[in-house]
């Protein structure tokens, strides 16, 4: 590892150890002990991070509930930064959907019942003329590197959780960290806090939020667009990360702000460059390509048009015609197909809603509407994600006249948390007799099947935006483009175990995912210069330059 670099510092005696980010508890060396005022304030004896860490699985191995685990390394990163991202590091498995899906929709929840200690930034409505102000509060020598932001409206498939939905930005930037190596001090937390429309949590009397309806319009617009030109003030070259906005601001503010700053959205980005990395890997498994799929997309959302838009990019990257790779993808919603005819669409469904003139030969109860079930009848599809946030709507009849016509029908039920997933997939896997190609949003435990055992692939965020978010840091890219997106999917499609044994999973292992970082990131570099976003760099220096960039979770000697 070699020469640890020292870290200056004027804190001292409790102070320094109620620093999150410089505790060492009891692996304070003696020099740094006597130095810094802390004998008689620890335990005389000297551990090692590895001690500290048998400890700590110790305590978490006690504990019997999933939030009861989430609440417990949420207090531990509050204690001691470094020690909690040993912990992940060394079972990110098993800990990552404690510390993120599904267990962190539990979190937000209850945010206010389990709320200890601050962190990140609250920006409420009613102190909107004091912004800058709270910005410019913060400690001058902060280096804030990347930002998540919420407001708190659509939290995974739960809805609006106002305050609550600050566990959002807080889990997401730990994966930063923990899978991705960007440094814990350079990143914050932010939540908008502009109401909430929950009656439930502006009942509760523990509800830490605005306690309001959520602002709307003109005054909301002008509330967001006072952070973002804060933000570019305050932090030019930040990585910003737009999460959990409801659908029609989502794709809003990604087209405003895209050019103005560093910035993207994860859940219509990142989510649709993860799925078509596990697509890109299906469809080979499958035998064919992804520009010869048929896809139906259930959930016509800002998530699902992502999906499918990025889905589409790549076909006509493999040399498909655009027009028809779109004639290929159908966007399924609350009342069925998405057609042109249907008021009230959104102008980035508008782009992939169907002609209902075209369809007149199809099928169904309805003239000129169609259900699921209608549209895998007609329209005899490959492929189905589903991002719907309604739990089985994957039904076996739906399921089952899919497999009728397709070999390996590849079916992604991707909803978050859990209890809002399209389909198990042991489910899945039994009503196609084994022949399913599976990914889901949330963990899953193998299946087994007529004697076979199938790794269902979770086709998580964190395999995308911690590699990205590396490339954009280590390589300081000033814009993140469409095409980088692409590129990291189509790394991670190049890591698939699959493609080398079709039993194994579509996706990598969540154990290697610092490994699928430094991969992504370096293609992420290779994208940035090829679009001019940054000058060249020798092919052989990518990986040394993120190497480089990858914070480690070892104690560095402390300084005045």
């Amino acid at each position: 590892m070699g020469t640890l670099t020292p870290v200056s510092t004027d804190l001292r005696n409790f102070d320094l150890i109620d620093e999150p980010l410089l505790n060492k508890g009891s692996a304070f060396t003696e020099e740094e002990r006597s130095h810094f005022g802390l004998h008689g304030l620890l335990p005389p004896t000297v551990e090692t991070i590895e001690t500290q860490v048998a400890r700590v699985r110790k305590a978490y191995g006690a504990k019997t509930t999933d939030l009861e685990r989430h609440i417990y390394l949420r207090a531990l990163q509050d204690t001691n930064e470094t020690l909690f991202y040993r912990f992940l590091a060394e079972d990110l498995t098993q800990l990552m959907p404690i510390v993120y899906t599904p267990v962190v929709g539990l979190g937000c929840q209850n945010f206010s019942e389990i709320y200890r200690r601050p962190r990140g930034l609250f920006l409420s409505y009613p102190l909107r003329d004091k912004m800058e102000e709270m910005l410019d509060s913060l400690d001058p020598d902060l280096k804030v590197e990347v930002i998540v932001v919420t407001d708190g409206e659509r939290i995974l498939g739960l809805g609006d959780q106002g305050a609550g939905g600050m566990g959002i930005p807080i889990g997401k930037l730990s994966l930063y960290t923990a899978c991705g190596g960007i440094a814990p001090e350079t990143t914050l937390p932010i939540l908008l806090d502009v109401g909430t429309n929950n009656q439930e949590r502006l009942d509760d009397p523990l509800y830490i939020g605005w306690r309001s309806k959520r602002v709307t319009g003109a005054d909301y617009e002008a509330f967001v667009d006072r952070f973002v030109q804060a933000v570019k003030r305050k932090w030019p070259n930040v990585l910003l990360q737009f999460e959990d906005f409801a659908q029609a601001h989502a794709t809003m503010f990604l087209e405003r702000y895209r050019d103005q700053l560093c910035t993207f959205n994860d859940d219509i980005q990142g989510t649709a460059a993860v799925v078509v990395g596990a697509a890109l890997a299906a469809a080979k498994v499958a035998g064919t390509a992804l520009r010869d799929q048929t896809v139906v997309v259930v959930g016509a959302g800002s998530a699902g048009c992502g999906i499918a838009e990025q889905m589409i990019r790549a076909a006509v990257d493999e040399g498909a015609d655009e027009a028809e790779a779109r004639s290929r993808y159908f966007m399924v919603d609350r009342e069925g197909l998405v057609l042109d005819d249907m008021a009230g669409l959104y102008p980035f469904q508008q782009r992939l809603a169907h002609k209902a003139d075209a369809l007149k030969d199809w099928v169904g109860a309805t003239p000129g509407r169609f259900t699921l079930q209608e549209v895998i009848s007609n329209a005899k599809p490959d492929m189905m994600v589903g991002v719907s946030g309604v739990p089985g709507i994957f039904t076996e009849p739906v399921v089952k006249q899919m497999a009728q016509t397709t070999a390996r029908p590849i079916i992604f039920p991707l909803s978050n948390p859990t209890s809002r997933c399209e389909a198990l997939p042991s489910d899945v896997i039994d009503w196609t007799e084994g022949r399913a190609i599976v990914a889901t949003g949330s963990p899953f435990a193998p299946v087994t099947y007529a004697g076979h055992t199938f790794p269902i692939a979770q086709s998580n965020n964190s395999y995308i935006f911690p590699g990205l978010g590396l490339g954009v840091r280590a390589f300081a890219i000033p814009r993140v483009s469409d095409g980088m997106f692409m590129g990291a999917a189509r790394a991670l499609a190049e890591l698939s175990p699959a493609l080398k044994d079709p039993a194994q999973s579509l996706l990598p292992p969540i154990a290697d995912i610092r490994k699928v970082s430094r991969h992504i990131a370096v293609e992420v570099g290779r994208r940035a210069m090829k679009e001019g976003l940054i000058a060249a760099i020798p092919e052989e220096k990518l990986a040394e330059v993120v190497e480089a960039a990858m914070w480690k979770p070892v104690y560095h000697p402390l300084v005045d």
